[in-house]
């Protein structure tokens, strides 16, 4: 009997040997895979009990996803170290408080005879630039600004050009932007009508960081004579917008504990306040996949997160996460 009890005792404790060596071995290889160095041991520690703690909760959801009980899976990405909180903070830097700042754009209007495709990829049309990372800086409302621009620059033009996010963020503080502590796109429009224009991304280079301004006037990439919003809350007219105008700035909850590491799949979260705004992205799309619609969206968090970069978000169910809540495009 008790050769019996230390042999199951050797067993379970051989199990939890490999376990946490497995374990060791994939923080070991995501260090590796993200370049992520840690100031003390003390942090390193603390870092890889949240790894393990993201982790764990990926593997539940994807669990249940794979159970059908979930439309989207979720992958560990370069945000695995990151408590939820802290990462919302470093992220979203939509501010829902600018907007007293900032003016009323002009108001869409629906375009008329239009039969609307039951599917828009403004990718494949070669509108959309590839996707960009905005570093641990929150510029996501510089991102989505020019992401918009720049369709309607390639619309108008026919030339597809990078404009530059940190013309955006060092330079458009007095219209009410706050860097990398937050704007909103409506304000980024204003600040380029002002200016009469934005340098394109080479001639004015991302950094990550609020520096002071330095616009360069034979830089210019692309102007706006204003912007449209989109009405607040209706999914109709933002899909009208995005099948006959082109991407669309958009903002979005992304709060969702989810939203992290979302990998792949229709992103369906009931719960997702329409009102909580805190991030801005791009509407480059729509489409459907079986009963599931959806949004198709640009991010810039790089092309590790997500689907590449870009996620399918719930379409047509009570403006879910906000999507048509705060929705723009410039004039060009």
């Amino acid at each position: 009997m008790k050769v019996l009890f230390t042999l199951t005792l050797l067993v379970g404790l051989f199990g939890a040997l490999s376990s946490l060596r497995i374990v060791v071995e994939e923080w070991e290889a995501w260090k590796c895979t993200h370049a992520q160095n840690y100031s003390s041991p003390t942090e390193e520690k603390f870092r890889m009990k949240v790894f393990m703690e993201n982790k764990a909760k990926v593997t539940q959801h994807n669990h249940r996803a794979h159970l059908g009980q979930h439309s989207y899976f979720l992958k560990i990405n370069k945000y695995g170290d990151l408590l939820h909180d802290e990462f919302i903070k470093l992220m979203n830097g939509y501010r829902m408080d600018l907007r007293k700042k900032s003016s009323v754009g002009a108001t869409f209007i629906s375009p008329a005879n239009v039969d609307l495709p039951t599917e828009v990829d403004w990718r494949t049309m070669g509108t959309v630039t590839p996707v960009k990372d905005q570093g641990q800086c929150g510029s996501c409302w510089a991102f989505s600004a020019t992401g918009s621009l720049e369709g309607q620059h390639f619309r108008q033009k026919g030339n597809l050009v990078g404009l530059s996010e940190q013309n955006l963020i060092d330079c458009s503080e007095l219209e009410g932007n706050h860097g990398c502590d937050g704007g909103l796109m409506d304000l980024a429009f204003k600040y380029i009508k002002k200016n009469d224009g934005i340098d394109t991304e080479m001639a004015y280079p991302y950094e990550g960081v609020t520096n002071t301004c330095r616009y360069y006037a034979r830089g210019k990439g692309a102007t706006d004579i204003g912007y449209v919003d989109i009405p607040q809350g209706d999914e109709r007219k933002l899909m009208e917008a995005v099948a006959t105008v082109g991407p669309v700035s958009v903002a979005i909850n992304a709060a969702m504990e989810s939203f992290q590491f979302y990998s792949h799949g229709v992103y369906d979260e009931p719960s997702c306040n329409p009102y909580a705004l805190d991030h801005g992205v791009l509407a480059i799309g729509y489409g459907s996949e079986g009963e599931s619609h959806f949004w198709l969206v640009k991010n810039s968090w790089g092309t590790t997160w997500g689907d590449a970069g870009f996620i399918k978000m719930s379409r047509n169910k009570d403006n879910q996460c906000g999507i048509a809540t705060d929705a723009s495009f410039p004039l060009v």
